[in-house]
């Protein structure tokens, strides 16, 4: 359903102000054209009565009306949204309504846009008397804002795919692309002030004053800022993203922007803090503009801005500084031009108010958004990273991967593969790799280094005194260099067939101050272009079915894999050492990724260093270890990059690895479900975790593993609520008959294991 909706503004519109209302006015509505043809909200019956995370919600995410005149109500029963239209348009209350909690304690702008150097506000009220919360009661005296952006109409329609997804792989099937729920877009525009309008509105205001307001609101007239909504089906979340439309006959500077302004409650209060942090409120913000760290803490730091609110003057805080008021926008520019009839879009922010503060359920959470709204991440092919490009070695490594049942072989770093080299021999000889490896039903990828080299010639970035590259030394992606470097590697997929790109050293946020690279005009642009050039390359990839494996954070612009979290020079410690330091990296790197979000490491022959004591090479002399890595990872349903130049070299070496992988290609569904963490490995003790999939027939798995020396039998605790069990679990150790067993009052099990020395168990539960 499409509603179009307008209102009047109280004020006159210039004729090129009313042509895009006219043209929102006249597009063709698949339902009515008033706001009484939305549902009238019913609180009773805008409750999720069960858990999220192991139900799925009847309620589904709707747009409705109040019976207040002009205010609107986004709900699917576990978040809400309340707008009033009149006399501005503006958030009036953002709910959790899993826990009952008030998310907003006070009225803000929807936006604040900056063009051609001039701050304006988009919608917002003003009067609140106080900012620490806001009354009902307080609604109806609020003004709207002189000289800001005014309400004017709203659309409702559904979420569409913000990247195009080619499903080539294998992927959790219970993902939706794009995911259902509603979609909301509400439009502002600059109404026309004269004299008259502005000295009856402003009275007091000295004639100086008056013509500088005057001539900042004539300079937006014609500008359409909207601001976008998106609520999704059975998770508390909501995006939001601002698109501006030119419609002057000029050119205009989108300076800088902020698309969320979230006055939030604060979750912890302290007079003095004294040097120390103060935590940010118990909400989870995201967005697409996101790099510079395999963390999401390190890499939403470019958008993401927890500050403190100058008009909360009521807080308990002494100097005022408790970061309670959540910014979205980017650090530095964009300094977008946007010519006339043009459009520029932001970047979309996601939120999602986390209902507890136990971690466990913070991360189950957390993984869910990444589910929904980047759903190509649980793509998790198994892969072999091979070390040399020769064509007998790279034959040998697809046939061995197709015999054991291995997805993807990767042209690894330091093979001698380039895919800068264009001439056609060469891309021929690539596209024969392809071919030979689709024949197995393998698929083929190669490694590319972008940053963390120097490249000359004028086309490194030119940092601003003070600065220096994050890793040292980088091209400026908007250089003539990068340019370049972005039209091969597309023009070597398109001509390949390959569909998998390892992408190291990938754009980490460095500006560049160059004002002669054809790409940016100088510092103010620089991250956004970069930004945008990289991000548009990897939804072409995802939009092709190229996975992509980026040491960064780019889930939400496309890519399918980070680093689980590991320190490379790790892999050079002895084999014993290796194996507890990768249960501790995936153990810790699965709190916030999901299983197939992260690559962990297996060093088939040497890497860094560490020679015969911490490699596995000859496979066979070492094949108890060889399975304890292989059984660690897998069993956690993560993908380890397997380098070297053969997966096997015996038949006994074959045997082992291959029944691994169709083991874990039988319980696929559970293993690469969610994690709930057990006990940490710390070679003192028995340490473990289990897989949970409330969805799926076998509902949870639960791996054991004895870094001891000896035999160790000992009962365990196994918690189930999250397998959304509630009486009875069927439990099979390893491929035995399934024991019913009575979950307790808190949902847990207890199983009595009996583990070899340095060895590992497993239960099925379903």
């Amino acid at each position: 359903m499409t509603l179009n909706v307008l209102f009047p503004l109280g004020l006159r519109l210039r004729p090129e102000g009313f042509l895009p209302l006219l043209l929102l006015l006249f597009q063709p509505p698949a339902g009515g054209t008033d706001l009484k043809d939305l549902p009238l909200y019913e609180p009773a019956k805008d409750k999720v009565r069960v858990d999220w995370l192991i139900r799925v919600p009847k309620v589904k995410a709707r747009l409705y009306r109040t019976s207040h005149p002009g205010e609107l109500v986004l709900s699917n029963g576990l978040v809400r949204r309340i707008f009033r239209t009149s006399p501005n348009g503006a958030t009036v209350a953002l709910d959790d309504l899993v826990t009952g909690r008030s998310l907003l304690r006070a009225v803000k702008p929807e936006a604040l846009v900056w063009i051609d150097g001039r701050r304006y506000e988009v919608g917002g009220l003003k009067g609140q008397p106080d900012h620490a919360f806001l009354e009902p009661a307080w609604l109806d005296e609020l003004h709207a804002v002189p000289g800001a952006f005014q309400f004017v109409g709203f659309q409702v329609g559904k979420p569409k795919a913000r990247i195009p997804w080619k499903r080539v792989r294998h992927y959790d099937r219970r993902c939706q692309w794009p995911p259902s729920g509603v979609y909301l877009r509400m439009d502002y525009e600059m109404p026309h002030w004269t004299e008259k309008d502005a000295a009856g509105r402003l009275p007091g205001m000295k004639p100086r004053k008056l013509r500088a307001f005057l001539a900042r609101c004539r300079a937006a007239e014609g500008i359409r800022v909207s601001v976008h909504y998106e609520l999704y089906d059975g998770v508390p979340i909501l995006s939001k993203w601002i698109t501006l439309q030119n419609g002057t006959k000029r050119e205009i500077v989108v300076s800088k922007f902020r698309s969320e302004l979230l006055a939030a409650v604060e979750d912890f209060s302290c007079v003095q803090n004294r040097g120390v942090p103060l935590p940010h409120p118990n909400i989870l913000a995201e967005t697409e503009y996101a790099f510079g760290g395999g963390s999401y803490l390190n890499s939403s730091k470019w958008s993401v801005h927890w500050t403190p609110d100058p008009e909360y003057r009521t807080q308990v805080n002494y100097l005022r500084k408790t970061p309670c008021l959540l910014q979205v926008g980017p650090e530095l520019g964009p300094a977008r031009e946007v010519a006339p009839g043009g459009v520029f879009e932001s970047f979309r922010a996601f939120l999602l108010p986390y209902d507890t503060t136990e971690r466990e359920r913070m991360g189950l959470e957390h993984r869910r958004l990444y589910r929904t709204l980047a759903p190509w991440v649980t793509e998790n092919p198994l892969m072999m990273h091979v070390r040399r490009s020769d064509w007998k070695t790279v034959k040998r490594a697809i046939d061995q991967c197709a015999d054991v049942g291995f997805e993807m072989v990767i042209l690894s770093f330091g093979s001698g593969f380039n895919m800068e080299r264009e001439d056609p021999a060469y891309l021929a000889k690539m596209k024969s790799y392809a071919d030979y490896a689709r024949s197995k039903g393998i698929g083929m990828g190669g490694y590319s280094l972008l940053a963390s080299r120097r490249v000359g010639g004028g086309n490194d970035v030119v940092m601003p005194e003070g600065m220096r590259p994050a890793f040292g030394n980088s091209p400026c992606l908007q250089s003539e260099w990068g340019r370049k470097y972005f039209a091969k590697l597309y023009r070597f997929f398109e001509r390949t067939g390959f569909t998998f790109l390892v992408h190291d050293g990938n754009y980490p946020g460095d500006v560049c101050a160059s004002t002669k690279h054809p790409g940016h005009k100088g510092l103010a642009d620089s991250r956004w272009k970069q930004w945008k050039e990289i991000t548009d390359f990897y939804k072409w990839c995802r939009g092709r079915g190229i996975y992509l494996d980026v040491p960064d954070y780019y889930y939400l612009a496309g890519s399918n894999k980070c680093g689980m979290g590991y320190r490379e020079t790790n892999w050079s410690l002895p084999r014993a050492l290796q194996v507890i330091h990768t249960r501790q990296n995936i153990f810790d790197g699965t709190w916030e990724k999901t299983p197939s979000m992260g690559w962990m490491f297996v060093p088939l022959t040497q890497y860094h260093g560490g020679g015969a004591a911490a490699t596995i090479e000859p496979l066979h002399e070492h094949l108890d270890h060889y399975e304890r890595m292989v059984f660690s990872n897998l069993s956690a349903g993560v993908q380890a990059v397997y380098r070297g130049v053969r997966l096997y070299d015996t038949r006994e070496t074959r045997d082992m690895l291959a029944r691994w992988v169709a083991w874990y290609k039988r319980h696929r569904e559970v293993l690469e479900s969610d994690l709930v963490h057990l006990r940490r490995a710390d070679a003192r003790f028995l340490d473990g975790w289990l897989h949970v999939n409330p969805f799926g027939k076998e509902k949870g798995l639960l791996a054991l593993f004895n870094p001891l020396d000896k035999e160790v039998t000992e009962t365990v605790t196994v918690p189930l609520y999250y397998t959304g069990l509630t009486d009875t679990a069927l439990v099979s150790r390893g491929e035995e008959k399934p024991s019913p067993c009575k979950l307790d009052r808190e949902y847990k099990i207890r199983l009595t294991a009996t583990i070899p020395a340095r060895g590992f168990t497993w239960y099925l539960i379903r």
